[in-house]
């Protein structure tokens, strides 16, 4: 009588890392407060081109190392918001870099409606960390309106984005700073609206955390 075969153990490796998202969402900060003061005339149209290569320098680079990492640390919402995040800003710098000062491009609007559809996705999908699906909701807004303005070239619109702009600014400088805290100090410190799977985040133990590893993209055979 042949023996039973050996049972197989498998070992899944995890790779502790900091968040990703305080990065990322700074970068967004810094872009949408320079677009936004474009749009509500604190600059002159002739800052532009200032503004498009900051944005092209800082925002795209921080926001794809964000993405990156986001992926790394098996969080699908952050990466595929962020990764969104830095290609609508690299279209957005390009456009506006080697566009005439203060023009408006119908074509780079339908690109910011595309983009404000593209971004509900992670903002529906990343509803366990309230915060940060609410910063990304607002990017889709933000989105959408300056859409509308360089649709049709009017300053009411362009008002009414840059002001959403700010409102968007406000909330990820919030949204960063409150995950840094949480992240440095192992604990919540500033609310993150943590709710569902993503309640007991800072509380639960390493089983608790790692028991779905086994379903995750990459450990599971197809994606």
């Amino acid at each position: 009588m042949s023996a039973a075969p050996a049972p197989v153990a498998t070992r899944i490796v995890v790779r502790p890392i900091g968040t990703p998202l305080p990065l990322g969402f700074l970068g967004l900060f810094v872009a949408t407060v320079g677009f936004s003061a474009l749009q509500l005339g604190w600059l002159a149209p002739e800052q532009g081109r200032a503004v498009a290569i900051g944005v092209l320098a800082l925002t795209v680079p921080v926001q794809l190392i964000s993405a990156i990492y986001g992926f790394l640390a098996r969080d699908p919402v952050a990466g595929t918001g962020m990764a969104a995040l830095a290609g609508t800003w690299a279209a957005a710098g390009l456009v506006t870099a080697t566009s005439p000062p203060g023009a408006s491009s119908p074509g780079l609007g339908v690109l910011f409606l595309a983009a404000a559809a593209m971004m509900l996705v992670p903002a529906v999908a990343g509803l366990s960390k309230i915060v940060a699906a609410a910063v990304m909701a607002l990017t889709s807004l933000r989105f959408a309106l300056t859409g509308v303005a360089e649709i049709t070239g009017g300053d009411m619109w362009a008002t009414v984005a840059g002001g959403a702009g700010l409102v968007l600014a406000a909330a990820a400088l919030y949204a960063a700073l409150a995950l840094e805290l949480e992240d440095t100090h192992h604990r919540t410190v500033l609310p993150t609206g943590r709710r569902g799977t993503g309640a007991d985040t800072m509380t639960g133990s390493a089983q608790d955390e790692l028991s779905s590893v086994v379903h995750e993209a990459g450990v599971r055979k197809q994606l």
